[in-house]
């Protein structure tokens, strides 16, 4: 395998890795190369994308590999998640908002193995908007992050605690997900988050009508064509 070709795999194993990124041994098995040869490329790539003025950077932290944002750049991340354009929960961050709620705390593997696809953009959504946040590290390989709901979830919702959650036997039955989503955002009598202040009383129908399967998070998960 040439270099260019090793590099740009490597690029596309990070951006699906995520948050959680790859260790130099996890890359080099996965494209069947030595290690040596994998660090190379990844010492190469950082000198790259920041010779190019890239958008993004390598990162190496704690032994993991991952793509990140420039600091430099804050401001206009800011804008976006803070974008009124953007203030509507997807399907695709509402399932996986009640996901969190009821199993808590769960890392994004155990989440996309619920829902049956990747959601890691829903979970972005979700932390952007202050309804999740990491809670601790799991005992795994890798140590995943895990999730659970944050107090701004509580109070957006009027909860005092997790446990006046309706119906905790909710999200048994994976097959009726959206289902058992719609049921328990009606419950709950769901308000659209709105990250400008204010508060909007759309019923969740009307959410997915409006915002739902045509949102970036539904196209980029594919939720209902993986169904």
């Amino acid at each position: 395998m040439d270099f260019p070709k090793l590099k740009s795999i490597i690029e596309g194993l990070l951006f699906l890795s995520g948050e959680e990124g790859l260790s130099i041994k996890q890359i080099a098995e996965i494209v069947d190369q030595h290690p040596e040869r994998v660090s190379d490329a990844v010492e190469e790539m950082v000198a790259d994308f920041a010779n190019q003025g890239r958008g993004v950077q390598i990162l190496k932290l704690a032994g993991v590999v991952q793509l990140g944002t420039l600091p430099e750049h804050a401001s206009y991340f800011e804008k976006l998640a803070y974008s009124p354009a953007r203030t509507s929960l997807s399907q695709a961050a509402l399932e996986t908002l009640a996901i969190v709620a009821y199993r808590q705390p769960i890392t994004r593997v155990e989440i996309e193995e619920i829902r049956g696809v990747k959601s890691e953009r829903a979970i972005h959504t979700l932390v952007n908007k202050d309804l999740i946040h990491e809670v601790g590290r799991a005992e795994a390989i890798g140590r995943p992050i895990l999730y659970g709901t944050t107090k701004s979830f509580l109070d957006y919702f009027g909860l005092a605690t997790i446990k006046d959650l309706p119906e905790p036997g909710l999200f048994e039955d994976t097959e009726n997900l959206e289902e058992e989503t719609q049921l328990l955002f009606d419950k709950l009598d769901v308000q659209q988050v709105s990250l400008d202040g204010s508060d909007q009383t759309d019923s969740f129908d009307e959410v997915i009508d409006d915002h739902g399967l045509d949102t970036v998070e539904d196209l980029d998960d594919g939720d209902h064509e993986n169904r």
